[in-house]
């Protein structure tokens, strides 16, 4: 066995993060399975206002507590990327859905320098289809996949998974801007965006016990996620969304405008001024939107070439994992 096996085997430089909301139920079995799994890891628990005692159980189990006032589990990803400090994290739900002996196969491509973000790829198997009984929740994912695809160019094969690893430079130059449950899509698309080493391990995932209920509503966290899709394509291709817009407003110009452009050809008059002012208007529009467009792609890329020597600093100053050196 080599020193990367042994370092993702023991969890030697890993810490363990584990977003929690009244999950008192199934916590104490979740920090007991990582320390069982991950025996040097640090294992974390985030209690995000719990009124049931979940920071008290884990606690009593050996994980470090700490209390994040902020509701929702981006605010809470947000500060533990911000307090812990160690080679590799590993995030999962506090609610016991998803297996503690995965995370060697999760976090093995972090020791081994073969990837900067690991997804827990629950999709594959087919055991979440089996497990999970809450409507609509499949589709949403395929759905977000299917934008991502779309938009970015890179296909997930789970996107909404909670389980996932990441390394040191990937965690500190991580920008979460998500207040609540879109974390885990922006985590993907600023990934793909930022051209990070990918790569997805098949788990299984078993589904909630009895008397542990989702926080998630399929409705209204599904509209804020595909809020975030399209507000981080604006922040990142900003020239494709205003090429589409424009286009748009040009298709519209010149469906009102060709015909009066027709009757003025055949009459030398324009007897409907109006709708030629709207189409004159729309193509107006539509220009603007490109121009737009492309005034915002430079500055994006302006952004981008900063955010690559930032990353190159981080490199500089936290080095890459131990394994890997």
């Amino acid at each position: 066995m080599t020193e990367t096996d042994k370092a993702a085997l023991t969890g030697k430089g890993v810490a363990v993060i584990i977003p929690c909301y009244n999950e008192a139920v199934t916590i104490g079995k979740v920090v007991d399975d990582f320390r069982r799994v991950l025996p040097e890891a640090a294992v974390y628990v985030y209690d995000n206002n719990s009124s049931d005692g979940t920071g008290d159980i884990a606690r009593a189990h050996g994980a470090t507590v700490k209390v994040e006032r902020r509701q929702g589990k981006g605010n809470v990803v947000r500060q533990m990327m911000r307090d812990i400090d160690a080679e590799a994290y590993l995030m999962v739900d506090g609610d016991d859905t998803y297996p503690a002996e995965a995370a060697p196969a999760l976090i093995a491509p972090l020791f081994a320098d073969e990837a900067d973000m690991v997804v827990g790829d629950r999709l594959s198997n087919g055991t979440y289809g089996e497990e999970n009984d809450r409507a609509f929740h499949g589709f949403g994912n395929d759905l977000v996949r299917f934008l991502i695809k779309a938009i970015y160019g890179f296909e997930f094969s789970d996107v909404m998974t909670g389980y996932r690893a990441y390394n040191k430079v990937f965690a500190k130059t991580m920008p979460v801007l998500s207040p609540g449950f879109e974390i885990e899509t922006e985590l993907s698309i600023h990934a793909v965006d930022k051209r990070w080493r990918i790569a997805e391990v098949p788990i299984d995932y078993r589904d909630r016990p009895e008397g542990s209920e989702s926080k998630l509503s399929t409705f209204s966290d599904g509209f804020k996620v595909l809020m975030m899709i399209m507000s981080l394509f604006k922040d990142y291709k900003p020239l494709a969304l205003f090429s589409w817009v424009a286009l748009l407003f040009v298709v519209l110009g010149l469906v009102a405008g060709v015909p009066v452009i027709a009757q003025f050809a055949a009459t030398g008059l324009v007897p409907k001024l109006p709708t030629a002012l709207l189409a004159v208007g729309l193509v107006f529009v539509g220009l603007l939107c490109f121009a737009c467009g492309l005034i915002l792609d430079t500055v994006v890329k302006g952004n981008r070439k900063q955010y690559e020597i930032e990353v190159t600093e981080a490199y500089e100053r936290y080095g890459r994992s131990n394994a890997a050196k």
